[in-house]
């Protein structure tokens, strides 16, 4: 073969070559046609702020333009997973979008029935003496107004009838009404006063009745006990009115304020919710449970609630502002952070963290990193997350292998 016709052979190759090269580069190049304007366009993010998105171009809140991200660019980000859409049904993954609207700071707690205390009367003696006879012997033995308590044996009372007695036969006034006046102090009624006068003999054993009907909520004696003014010789208490008194966690005690609806519900009464408002806070936290108590009147005159039962109790609390939220089980919470998992849409998932903020009932506020009419997943997130995490060691691996 001669020179020339090598020289041409060679020539062919290499602007063949060429040109095979610059078909390849021309096909791969986002510039070449059908590239970039064919790219999918998830969302639009502040150049500044990943976490602000929006469904289509516009301006940031520091007033940049919003730039686009593509679908295969959230394929390779850190976080985003691609899941086949037969595993996803598989997993029985559920999703939901997130919502922004008032939430009400809902208070879910526990509580217990006690007795109503402006309706407790305690009984003492006002001297020393025995208790002789005891009329009512156990807790919770019902009384009605005027039935005998107990009979009390003092020397003091039996001195003060007969010095009464005395002046009765004295016919000295003033005398009887200092006489009479000392009876009274000691506990005597009108009506025992007016017995003496009648009947003209003291009373070894002075009997002391019920001032209202109830039940004995505690008895501190027994017959035959010796008992001083100090000591509380039991207590009478009303069951038509009773309170319900709540315990709210230190981090919701300003949630709470008086006349706030509640709402009861008793193991006791199946099926039935009975409504009520907050009746009183109390000044102090429990040193022991860091609680705050809250107190709930209901009115009982079938006397269905009965003291210390158990009460689940909810209270409607003041409504926040505007704030994105979503349900409490999308929450994946970390000892550092919480995240949700978002679905991107095509089998695409990103792990994110978020910052949560009200917890109400069973929704979650999101005051950052997530935005309303994002779609989060509701079930099987868990799951998901896990992968996401092994594809961001993976990748971190990689890079620093490819250093």
């Amino acid at each position: 073969m001669s020179k020339k016709n090598i020289f041409m052979v060679v020539a062919v190759l290499v602007v063949s070559a060429g040109l095979f090269s610059w078909w390849n580069t021309s096909q791969d190049s986002p510039g070449a046609s059908g590239g970039s304007f064919d790219r999918e366009i998830l969302y639009w993010v502040a150049p500044m702020d990943p976490n602000y998105r929006r469904d289509e171009p516009g301006k940031s809140p520091m007033g940049m333009d919003l730039v686009p991200v593509y679908a295969d660019d959230v394929d390779s980000q850190a976080g985003v997973v691609k899941i086949d859409p037969t595993v996803v049904s598989t997993l029985g993954v559920r999703t939901e979008l997130a919502a922004r609207s008032s939430l009400p700071r809902q208070i879910d707690t526990v509580g217990y029935v006690s007795y109503d205390e402006d309706t407790v009367q305690h009984v003492h003696t006002r001297v020393e003496g025995w208790i002789e006879v005891l009329a009512k012997k156990a807790t919770g033995d019902r009384v009605q107004k005027g039935e005998l308590l107990f009979e009390l044996y003092s020397p003091n009372l039996v001195n003060a009838q007969e010095e009464y007695l005395a002046a009765l036969r004295s016919g000295n006034a003033a005398l009887l009404r200092a006489s009479r006046g000392r009876l009274q102090a000691l506990g005597f009624s009108d009506r025992q006063i007016a017995r003496l006068e009648r009947d003209r003999q003291a009373e070894r054993r002075v009997p002391v009745y019920a001032e209202m009907d109830g039940v004995i909520a505690h008895l501190g004696v027994r017959e035959g006990i010796f008992v001083t003014p100090m000591v509380e010789v039991m207590s009478v208490a009303r069951l038509d009115s009773v309170w319900v008194v709540a315990e709210v966690l230190e981090r919701q005690a300003t949630w709470v304020s008086p006349g706030q609806e509640a709402f009861v519900k008793l193991e006791y009464l199946p099926g039935t919710e009975l409504e009520g408002v907050v009746d009183y806070i109390y000044p102090e936290l429990d040193s022991v449970t860091r609680t705050l108590k809250v107190r709930l009147r209901f009115e009982n005159p079938d006397e269905n609630l009965r003291p210390n039962m158990f009460a689940t109790v909810t209270i409607n609390g003041r409504n926040t502002g505007d704030i994105v939220h979503v349900p409490r089980q999308a929450i994946i919470r970390g000892a550092g952070s919480n995240r949700v998992v978002v679905d991107l849409g095509e089998g695409r998932f990103e792990s994110r963290p978020v910052l949560v903020g009200v917890e109400s009932g069973d929704r979650v506020a999101i005051r950052r990193g997530l935005q309303e009419g994002e779609r989060i997943v509701t079930s099987a997130q868990f799951l998901i997350d896990s992968e996401s995490n092994v594809a961001s060691a993976l990748e971190r691996m990689n890079s620093r292998d490819a250093k």
